[in-house]
C-alpha cells in the first residue's frame, strides 16, 4: 500500500475529530434537556442579548427571583450556553470539512457532495436550536432537533469510514438477507429514537415507573390520540387542555413497545453477523452496543430515572447509530469489493 498524502491524513483527522465532537454535542444536549436547562437562556443566540451568562447576571438574577425553581437560573444558563458554544464549534468544523472537501476534491479523489450537504443540515439544525428556545420547547421541534443531531452524527460517521480505503471481503457478498436486515435495523432504530425523543421532550419518562409492567398492567389505560398529536404546545393537547397522564402513559408505553421490536430486529442482525466469520467482529460490536442500551433503559426505570443514567441512555442511542452505520457501511463496502474482485477474476480468466 502506498503512503497516504498529507492532505488525506489531515482530512481524515479533521473528520474523526468532528465526528467525536458531534457525539459529544448530542450527549451534552441530552444533559441540558434532562436537567431542565433548555430555557436557561430564554433568547437566542446569546443570553439576554449577551455573549455569556456572566454578563447577563442581573437579568438572570431577576428572573430567578421571580421563579427560584423556574427554568432560568445561573447554573442552567451556563449549561445552555456551553452547549451552544460547543455546537457552534461543531458547525465551524463541518464548514471546514466542506471547504477542504470541495477545494481539494481532486487530491482527495472523492466527491464533496456529502460534506457540502452537511452544511445544509447544520443550518437546519441551527434553526431548530433557535426555535427550540423561541417556541418554548415545543415537543415536535425539540424532537426534530434531536433527530437532526443524530443524522449529522450518522453522516459524519459514514464520511469518516469513507476515508479508510480497505478492500472488501468477497465472502460477504452472498449474505443478501444480512444486508436487508442491516438496513431494516437502522430504520427500526431511527423510529425508536424518534419515540424516545418524544418521551423525553414530553417529560413522559415518569408515566411508567415499574418494569416490565406499566402502572401494574401489561397494557395500561392510554390516550394515544392526544399523545401523538404533533402540532401542540409542551404539556398541552391540540385543543389547549392539559396533557393528561393517559397520554403521557401512551407515549412511554409505545417507546417500550418500540424498544422490544428494535431489540428483536437488531438482535437477529447481530446473530447473523456473528454466525459468519467475515462479519463476526461486526456482530460482536453490535451485540455489545445493544446490550448496553437495553440495560441502560431498564436501569433508568428501575432506579427511578437518575440524571446520569438518562444521559447515558441518550449516549447509548448515539452509540447504536454509529454502530449501525459501521455495519451498513462495511456490508456495502464488502459487496462492492467482492464485485470488483469477481470482475478482476473474470477478466483474468478471459485473458
Amino acid at each position: 500500500a502506498t503512503e497516504s498524502p498529507a492532505i488525506d491524513i489531515m482530512y481524515r483527522k479533521l473528520i474523526l475529530i468532528t465526528t467525536c465532537l458531534a457525539f459529544g454535542v448530542i450527549v451534552l444536549g441530552a444533559y441540558v434537556r434532562l436537567s431542565d436547562a433548555g430555557l436557561g437562556c430564554p433568547d437566542w443566540p446569546g443570553c439576554y442579548g449577551e455573549a455569556t451568562p456572566a454578563r447577563a447576571g442581573d437579568d438572570i438574577a431577576a428572573a430567578a427571583a421571580i421563579q427560584p425553581n423556574g427554568p432560568v437560573t445561573l447554573p442552567k444558563a451556563w449549561k445552555e450556553m456551553i452547549h451552544r458554544y460547543v455546537a457552534s464549534t461543531l458547525g465551524i468544523f463541518i464548514i471546514a470539512i466542506a471547504l477542504v472537501g470541495w477545494l481539494k476534491r481532486a487530491e482527495l479523489r472523492q466527491s464533496p457532495t456529502l460534506p457540502v450537504a452537511l452544511i445544509g443540515l447544520v443550518i437546519i439544525q441551527g434553526l431548530l436550536g433557535m426555535w427550540t428556545v423561541t417556541r418554548l420547547l415545543k415537543p415536535v421541534i425539540v424532537t426534530s432537533h434531536l433527530i437532526g443531531g443524530l443524522t449529522i452524527l450518522a453522516l459524519l460517521t459514514w464520511l469518516a469510514l469513507r476515508q479508510f480505503r480497505l478492500p472488501g471481503d468477497a465472502g460477504i457478498i452472498a449474505l443478501r438477507l444480512t444486508r436487508v436486515l442491516a438496513a431494516a435495523g437502522f430504520a427500526a432504530l431511527a423510529v425508536q429514537i424518534a419515540l424516545g425523543g418524544w418521551v423525553s421532550t414530553n417529560y413522559a419518562a415518569m408515566a411508567c415507573q415499574d418494569f416490565p409492567l406499566c402502572q401494574d398492567a401489561l397494557v395500561p389505560s392510554m390516550d394515544i390520540r392526544n399523545a401523538f398529536h404533533v402540532v401542540r404546545e409542551l404539556g398541552m393537547t391540540a385543543n389547549g387542555e392539559i396533557l393528561g397522564l393517559p397520554a403521557l402513559t401512551a407515549i412511554h408505553w409505545m417507546h417500550r413497545l418500540g424498544a422490544l421490536a428494535t431489540t428483536f430486529a437488531l438482535g437477529w442482525l447481530a446473530l447473523r453477523l456473528v454466525a459468519d466469520s467475515g462479519t463476526r467482529r461486526l456482530g460482536k460490536l453490535l451485540s455489545v452496543a445493544l446490550v448496553i442500551q437495553v440495560l441502560l433503559g431498564i436501569g433508568s426505570v428501575v432506579l427511578s430515572f437518575p440524571l446520569a443514567l438518562a444521559v447515558m441512555h441518550n449516549a447509548g442511542a448515539a452509540l447504536l447509530v454509529v454502530t449501525l452505520v459501521i455495519v451498513n457501511f462495511a456490508l456495502r463496502r464488502s459487496v462492492a469489493g467482492g464485485l470488483l474482485l469477481a470482475e478482476q477474476r473474470s477478466s483474468t480468466v478471459a485473458a
